[in-house]
């Protein structure tokens, strides 16, 4: 019977059924003891059924066993490979203890081993964590160079990945994404262990997503679907890889699924109390649910993820504006910028922020800081970051006065969003178009610029987005009378209709021959009064009531 067992279970290990591995070592377990290798075949199949515990019991009893043996290298294996799981699960002390554990070892027996290039890993990794960045890359490639030597495929790809990870970090993305395709030969190829394919996959799919690859990101995780196919019972993703895998769902447009992949992220991770990594999945759930409108849920879940640790702008600072609070969306966001962190985050702070300056109409202060957008987009050869850059410079030639030099920007960008398959940015574009073609006389392209976008969100389910856009394209609130002006003062109304116009407040300025100051403070009101986020959201408001088509105002010269 335990013979039995047993060989049902080696067969599964090859086949790579990893459930049926797994059930078939845990009946042979019942009966008699299993011999090491099959202690690591059981550990291996835990691992990738996504079963933490066993994998951890397993190869503790492996550990045990190899050392009872006499077998210092088996025991450092084990040693390692439960010090690095538990390490990436956030578990720092019986991390250190087992890596310790197997440094100690491997010292006793005083051998040239292929892991001390393991161990050189976990090392890399806090160079990574502490911000030593040049550290790192000496360290992993310190690791791949022992893998070299001993001819260890896991260790030199696991090497290679992660010098190309440091090397995007210090700026050299191009360099940096070359080692990381060279790694991902290896795991297509098949020239990997199936633990090490899957670390490489997901850290693969993230450092793509960091540089702004959204193609690279987008293709190898069609890989890692097709990879974790091929498997039966795999569990396909692991908490952080969902996080990926939400990221890249929700700019492709599938929202609602994505909202499903960022809870399974949430639920992996709350297995394991203190992961840190969950604050990054909270931090997806709070961006999907601003973008749908659902602000209160947004507020809760940008919450959750600062508590675990996770930098929730620039999403935090996006619903502040769409809570009317632009004030304190500018003051989270130039906090960030001035703190620096991660550059990865650095492009989508300046695209936040140039977005708040330029719906509070202060679209000359939001020009350097579009500007810094565009000479970052410069320097690496992604077609996503050029876009946000171009739309960024778009709407700020826009609200500056020059609806020409922002058309050809904006339509540069719904272009390339338009390629990447990323359609809520793309209607976005495609909104700021039509609003460059009304200023420039265009109101049949203005319409049916306004008409796609939105018909995009509608299908995206961009509540607030869909109902603004309505509003501009005037298919809301037809037969509304222009006497129905809320709260506003007829002062508040002239104003309103001049920023329905697309005038700057210089330009108001003039035409009301009022200070810039007290204009700001009239649009202040406005924002106020209405209970709206930005000067786009209160002419959306004004088309709504019908006071942006009324006839022209009186103008009251007094202030």
């Amino acid at each position: 019977m335990v013979a039995s067992a047993l060989d049902r279970a080696r067969t599964a290990f090859e086949q790579r059924s990893w459930a049926s591995t797994a059930a078939a070592f845990a009946a042979a377990d019942g009966v008699a003891r299993l011999d090491r290798p099959d202690l690591e075949r059981w550990a291996t199949a835990s691992h990738l059924l996504g079963q933490d515990a066993q994998q951890e019991r397993a190869l503790a009893r492996a550990y045990r066993a190899h050392m009872d043996h006499g077998d210092g290298e088996g025991a450092a294996r084990c040693a390692f490979w439960l010090g690095f799981s538990l390490q990436n699960r956030g578990d720092a002390a019986q991390a250190g203890g087992w890596l310790a554990r197997a440094r100690r070892v491997l010292d006793d027996a005083g051998s040239d081993s292929v892991h001390r290039g393991y161990l050189l890993l976990p090392v890399a990794l806090r160079y990574v964590a502490a911000g030593d960045v040049e550290e790192a890359r000496a360290a992993f490639g310190a690791a791949g160079a022992v893998g070299e030597r001993f001819g260890d495929t896991d260790l030199v790809a696991l090497s290679r990945h992660g010098v190309g990870r440091a090397l995007i970090n210090l700026g050299r993305a191009d360099e940096g994404v070359a080692l990381l395709d060279e790694a991902m030969l290896a795991v297509t190829a098949g020239d990997v262990s199936p633990v090490v394919a899957g670390i490489i996959y997901c850290s693969v799919i993230e450092a793509c997503q960091e540089c702004y690859d959204l193609r690279r990101a987008q293709e190898w995780t069609a890989a890692l679907t097709l990879w974790c196919r091929s498997q039966p019972d795999l569990v396909p993703f692991g908490g952080q890889c969902l996080v990926h895998r939400t990221e890249i769902m929700a700019l492709h447009g599938a929202w609602s699924a994505a909202l499903d992949e960022a809870r399974l992220a949430c639920e992996h991770f709350a297995r394991t109390p203190g992961q840190p990594a969950i604050g990054a999945a909270r931090y997806q759930e709070g961006e999907l649910h601003r973008l749908r409108g659902e602000l209160d849920a947004a507020e809760r879940d940008y919450a959750a993820a600062g508590r675990a640790g996770h930098e929730p702008q620039p999403g935090l600072a996006l619903l502040r504006l769409a809570q009317g609070r632009p004030g304190e969306a500018e003051g989270s966001l130039r906090r960030g910028l001035a703190e620096g962190g991660a550059s990865a985050v650095r492009p989508r702070l300046l695209a936040a922020l140039t977005r708040v300056l330029v719906e509070t109409g202060r679209g000359d202060e939001a020009l350097p800081v579009a500007a810094e957008l565009t000479v970052a987009a410069s320097r690496v050869d992604a077609p996503m970051l050029h876009a946000m850059a171009r739309f960024c410079t778009g709407s700020v030639d826009l609200a500056r006065g020059d609806p020409a030099d922002a058309l050809t920007e904006l339509r540069s960008a719904w272009s390339l969003w338009r390629e990447l398959g990323v359609p809520y940015e793309a209607a976005r574009s495609r909104v700021l178009v039509g609003l460059a073609c009304r200023a420039l006389g265009d109101e049949d392209s203005a319409q049916m610029e306004l008409d796609a976008a939105a018909q995009g969100f509608a299908l995206l389910g961009a509540v607030p987005d869909h109902r603004a856009t309505l509003a501009l394209g005037g298919r809301v609130g037809v037969g509304v009378t222009p006497a129905a002006v809320g709260p506003l003062t007829p002062r508040e109304v002239e104003v309103l209709r001049l920023v329905c116009g697309g005038l700057t407040n210089r330009a108001i300025a003039a035409e009301l021959v009022l200070s810039e100051r007290t204009v700001a403070r009239h649009v202040s009101n406005i924002l106020g009064k209405l209970g709206v986020p930005s000067r786009a959201a209160a002419t959306a408001w004004a088309y709504e009531h019908d006071l942006a088509q009324s006839a022209e105002p009186h103008v009251d010269r007094s202030v």
